[in-house]
């Protein structure tokens, strides 16, 4: 049972979403929250798998609250939720720890689709909202030669895995491309979080494209 927490100034939204969520046989609400502030005591009370979090909220707006909690190790994956389409809310809420990006007016089994995959790990959630992210924003160096000093812990096969992470790949389409088990996919993944030290999926992009590993579609033109 994945546990879910809401946090979002709006009643009928926050109200809506938990309707959504206990409507799944795999999810349930644990917690709700009107603003960053009560958000952080909600969550840190309640330890939920999962966060949805608006980012426009009063007293602590969902980035700042998002930062705090990841500072602390929490626990929770927590997925940053608005309706403004703007670059630089992704690159501060991925900078701030966010496990994932949404846009409110997403349908909804986009959204529970994305809970689940958020919960367990396994993929990046809106790619192509985070790659047009990570291409504008992230710095990296000019001209890299080779596999970066910073991942020189990664064997061969945990390189070519991250490259393909940072793609935005997921486990079942890396293991189709590199011919492998998805458990094995996901052993190299997991081995790449814990040698470079990185909470998920999403830290492991952004290292690959500050690293140079992956260069910016926008620079191979």
């Amino acid at each position: 049972m994945i546990s879910v927490a809401v946090a979002d100034d709006q009643d009928l939204v926050r109200a809506g979403l938990a309707a959504i969520i206990d409507a799944q046989e795999d999810m349930c609400i644990v917690g709700e929250a009107s603003d960053g502030v009560e958000a952080v005591a909600m969550i840190r009370r309640s330890n939920p798998d999962v966060v949805l979090m608006d980012i426009r909220m009063p007293r602590l707006d969902g980035i700042e609250a998002t930062r705090e909690l990841v500072g602390s190790n929490t626990s929770a994956r927590i997925v940053l939720l608005t309706t403004f389409d703007i670059d630089r809310y992704v690159h501060d809420g991925l900078r701030a720890g966010a496990s994932a990006f949404l846009l409110k007016d997403m349908p909804r089994h986009r959204l529970i689709d994305a809970i689940r995959l958020v919960a367990d790990g396994d993929a990046l959630v809106a790619p192509a909202l985070t790659r047009r992210l990570i291409e504008t924003y992230v710095r990296r160096p000019l001209e890299i030669d080779g596999v970066p000093a910073a991942l020189s812990s990664l064997s061969p096969r945990e390189i070519e895995v991250l490259k393909l992470v940072a793609e935005g790949m997921t486990n079942a389409e890396i293991a189709a491309h590199l011919y492998l088990a998805q458990p094995t996919v996901k052993s190299h993944v997991g081995h790449v979080l814990t040698k470079l030290g990185l909470r998920d999926r999403v830290q492991a992009v952004v290292t690959a494209y500050e690293t140079g590993l992956v260069v910016p579609a926008a620079e191979t033109r």
